[in-house]
């Protein structure tokens, strides 16, 4: 009589938790990737870099996760959010409100006064002429033009025989606003400050003059 063969083992009984489990992990993971990309980009990113930073090609399944997190953060009531931009962009960036609060602490470059006021005329004032910008704000801005178009905060449109000079969407990105003017100009007032209010004014009132001169 022959004996039973002891070398044959049972296969082991396969967890049916343990692949799911695995799964739940790996979608973590996924998701402190891309709010870390997030955080320490400190701009928006498209969303083919945000597919990079998950190391997945499929563009839907990492909209999936943004909008998971953009629920996250909502669901939370948190003075931080994730804001979807056009062209397929996210940012992660301190809600507007809290912004005038903090913005002593702001870590990042930031414009000198003079600069910070032409771009503040051109965003109240947009579309404006260049021309008219020189005029109200002196020789001077055309440093600052060049400098706020070298940074991407503003672009020169064809106006007829005359240039326009208007803000762009990185703009409003980089000072958390919206791209709604109305709106726009009351959130310039708590950006930047009492004293850009009283220049503005100032240069309003020399400019409204100028005009009355000109009838």
């Amino acid at each position: 009589m022959e004996k039973p063969n002891q070398s044959i083992k049972p296969s082991p009984t396969l967890n049916p938790e343990v692949e799911p489990a695995q799964e739940n992990q790996r979608k973590l993971y996924t998701l402190m990737l891309i709010e870390a990309a997030l955080y320490v980009a400190g701009r928006p990113l498209d969303l083919n870099e945000l597919c990079q930073v998950a190391g997945s090609r499929s563009k839907k399944r990492v909209t999936k996760y943004i909008e998971n997190l953009i629920a996250d953060y909502k669901a939370r009531n948190s003075a931080i959010e994730i804001l979807a931009l056009k062209n397929e962009r996210y940012v992660l960036q301190v809600k507007a409100e809290f912004t005038p609060l903090i913005k002593k602490l702001v870590n990042r470059p930031l414009l000198s006064s003079g600069p910070l006021k032409t771009l503040s005329y051109i965003a109240y004032r947009q579309p404006i002429s260049q021309k008219r910008v020189i005029e109200v704000r002196g020789q001077h801005a055309y440093g600052h033009v060049k400098m706020l178009k070298d940074m991407g905060l503003i672009i020169t449109e064809r106006a007829g025989r005359s240039l326009a000079l208007k803000t762009t969407d990185y703009f409003a990105d980089y000072f958390g606003l919206t791209t709604d003017t109305s709106i726009l100009k009351k959130d310039l007032k708590k950006i930047f400050g009492e004293a850009i209010k009283e220049d503005l004014s100032k240069r309003t009132e020399k400019e409204d003059q100028q005009e009355d001169s000109e009838k």
